[in-house]
């Protein structure tokens, strides 16, 4: 029999006490940080002395603020178009194909997720400053897109797993070129796939701070990058206030999701 967590007995307060004990581990830091940014000290006192939105409004009044921010949004939109049109080539001949070492070369494009970030920094870092990327909106793009690229293969993947091909082949047979039966069937059907990769593709380039770092120049910088190098010049709130629209984002896109998957499901 399966188990019925109804069924649970005083297991179920046990369960339920570890569940809410980890949740509240995991978002304590977050509301600290939000917290900090209303806060009326200068400094990152906690808790704060009073409440104000003076640091959200510096924050937006800033001009180098504002370009970090439109320099992250402008790689990570690039870097997501590229991931899910690259993915989605990759999965169909990945998911299609039947050729020697397939499973090979679909491990080696997941590779990124499995190698410390700092590692793939250093090898990229390297390799941009003998070909002169460094520094470069080129170079910012192809650093994270090597990262957002193995989230939108293996989202798009496993919905091409999940794919009856014979309605595609059931669409050839009445007419349709393959390539008309993949525009108009296929990837319908694989929709879901399709915008995981590119919400994940997005947030991966959006968040990325670490290889960021290494790309960055004195004139080109993503906000994780300015974050981090105004937190190491002065402990003001205003780094929390970025930081927690940074979060509110990310917390944004991802409940985004989480609705499509259940709209598509139901």
């Amino acid at each position: 029999m399966l188990l019925n967590f109804d069924r649970l007995g005083w297991w179920k307060l046990v369960l339920l006490g570890i569940t809410l004990l980890t949740t509240g581990f995991l978002l304590l830091p977050i509301l600290f940080i939000a917290a900090l940014s209303f806060g009326s000290s200068q400094w990152l006192i906690f808790p704060p002395p009073g409440w104000t939105l003076k640091w959200y409004q510096e924050l937006l009044a800033d001009p180098r603020w504002l370009e970090s921010a439109w320099t992250s949004f402008q790689i990570a939109i690039i870097v997501t178009v590229l991931s899910v049109l690259l993915g989605l080539v990759t999965s169909f001949g990945l998911t299609r194909g039947r050729f020697p070492l397939r499973e090979a070369l679909k491990a080696l494009f997941l590779t990124p997720m499995i190698l410390p970030v700092v590692v793939l920094a250093v090898a990229l870092y390297a390799f941009f400053l003998q070909i002169g990327l460094n520094g470069t909106l080129t170079g910012f793009v192809i650093s994270h897109l090597v990262l957002a690229l193995p989230f939108s293969i293996l989202s798009i993947t496993n919905a091409l797993e999940g794919f009856d091909k014979s309605i595609e082949d059931a669409a050839v047979l009445c007419g349709a070129s393959p390539l008309e039966a993949k525009l108009r069937v296929t990837l319908p059907a694989i929709s879901h796939g399709i915008f995981s990769a590119a919400i994940f593709s997005f947030l991966t380039s959006w968040d990325e701070v670490v290889v960021a770092i290494f790309m960055s120049s004195p004139t080109l910088q993503t906000l994780p990058v300015k974050i981090w190098a105004t937190l190491r010049q002065d402990l003001t709130p205003v780094v929390a206030a970025a930081s927690t629209l940074l979060i509110l984002l990310t917390v944004l896109l991802m409940v985004l999701v989480a609705l499509v998957r259940k709209g598509l499901k139901s």
